[in-house]
């Protein structure tokens, strides 16, 4: 997968983020770990109210970026909908269940104050 660079990275969190709010998604947030982590620059994470809704949200993402030629290095989860992830190399996408997201809380373990951005609110 290209090497991006962390202001790239970024317009591909807002790409994804956008992509996610026209779509319905939930309680979109943008999460910088580029300092925290080797994994990425950026957490993009999303809620969809049902299962299908997760999928769908997903497969959104997925078509619209495969439009620009952007493809997943990885996907995990699509079979099982309650929690989906996307690695897009410098950002990783994480769509939840809304129960799901409750009970991890993934972002508690992410968020410092400054590094988190809300989308679409």
């Amino acid at each position: 997968m290209k090497t991006m660079t962390k202001e790239q990275a970024h317009e591909l969190a807002v790409k994804i983020a956008k992509v996610l709010d026209d779509k319905k998604g939930r309680d979109i947030v943008i999460i910088d770990i580029s300092a925290k982590s080797v994994l990425a620059d950026y957490f993009v994470i999303a809620s969809g109210r049902s299962t299908t809704a997760v999928k769908s949200l997903c497969d959104n993402v997925e078509e619209k970026l495969s439009e620009e030629g952007i493809e997943p290095a990885r996907r995990d989860g699509m079979n099982e909908t309650k929690w989906i992830v996307m690695d897009y190399g410098s950002v990783i996408l994480h769509v939840f269940h809304e129960e799901t997201r409750e009970y991890y809380h993934l972002e508690r373990l992410w968020v410092d104050g400054a590094n988190c951005e809300r989308y679409g609110e």
